[in-house]
């Protein structure tokens, strides 16, 4: 029996491709920066702890987002509806149309949420990780808002698509 795992060159593409296969949700990370609404789409969240209460998601080392983002003093964090393709793809595009036309809410304390996420979470960077071309970024738990309505948005295989229940 050959080994085919050993010193295997790894195709970025073809890497690409495989992680796709595992579906994942959809988030909205957004904040109020020096009176700017900023924000980014990340298919890379997780809850991670209870307590204290964390989540995570990670960020490409080149995002030029990030770096503004990161010094909001609190981060809205939204799970996307399955309706939210197009809000996914807005949140993705040119800075400067991110939110137009998207309802949202800012706290007093700076974290902006989408009015029709399923779930909106108010958080504060806990801890930055550098992790290859990305940064994971841990965030803690302030405020939890579960309207327990809708089915989150699914991106599997680079494509938006609906949980069959």
């Amino acid at each position: 029996m050959s080994n085919l795992w050993t010193n295997q060159d790894i195709d970025p593409t073809k890497l690409r491709k495989a992680f796709g296969v595992f579906p994942t949700g959809v988030v909205a990370v957004a904040a109020e920066v020096d009176g700017q609404l900023t924000g980014l789409a990340a298919s890379s969240f997780t809850s991670v702890s209870l307590d204290p209460p964390l989540v995570s998601f990670s960020v490409a080392n080149t995002s030029k987002t990030w770096p503004d983002l990161r010094r909001a003093a609190h981060l809205g964090v939204t799970i996307l509806a399955d309706h939210h393709g197009d809000v996914c793809r807005q949140l993705a595009g040119p800075v400067d149309q991110r939110f137009d036309g998207i309802a949202v809410k800012a706290s007093d304390v700076g974290a902006v949420t989408l009015d029709e996420g399923i779930a909106r979470f108010d958080t504060t960077i806990y801890r930055e990780v550098e992790a290859g071309d990305h940064i994971i970024v841990l965030l803690e738990l302030h405020a939890v808002d579960h309207p327990d309505a809708g089915n989150p948005l699914i991106f599997h295989r680079s494509a938006f698509g609906r949980l069959a229940v």
